[in-house]
């Protein structure tokens, strides 16, 4: 039985639909919802703005902050509680840091960005790969 679920959302419209899958297949379970900011670019842009931020939790959650509103949007839209985690890095290794507290993993096949797209599934293919833990991926 799944009692944990963790669905990692990028702001992404297949990110959107992983967290409503996870939330209609696993409607007993426990999910949280996990975006990740910062991400390390050749061009420093939100990575340096956190580091060099004074606050830099606060500037975590402002970046976050699109992403964590609509989860807690589709959240009631389902009647479901869900707590939201808000990490800092690359984000298949933050997710893959955390798996293992988790029964299952849900991700969308790509994300947004035309990067993303490029390299579609970049993450979720690393996710599916190193993962201690079954992945579900949501197209």
């Amino acid at each position: 039985m799944v009692s944990r679920v963790l669905v990692a959302m990028d702001g992404s419209e297949v990110a959107e639909t992983a967290l409503e899958y996870a939330l209609d297949a696993f409607p007993a379970a426990s999910i949280t919802v996990l975006t990740v900011v910062g991400e390390p670019s050749a061009m420093f842009g939100e990575a340096t703005a956190i580091a060099l931020s004074e606050h830099p939790e606060e500037s975590m959650a402002e970046y976050a902050a699109p992403v964590v509103e609509r989860a807690r949007e589709i959240a009631a839209d389902h009647d479901a509680e869900i707590d939201l985690q808000i990490g800092s890095g690359h984000p298949a290794r933050v997710i893959l840091d955390v798996a293992d507290d988790y029964d299952t993993v849900v991700v969308g096949s790509h994300g947004g960005s035309l990067t993303d797209r490029l390299f579609v599934g970049n993450v979720a293919e690393k996710v599916v790969r190193r993962s201690p833990v079954p992945v579900t991926v949501v197209r």
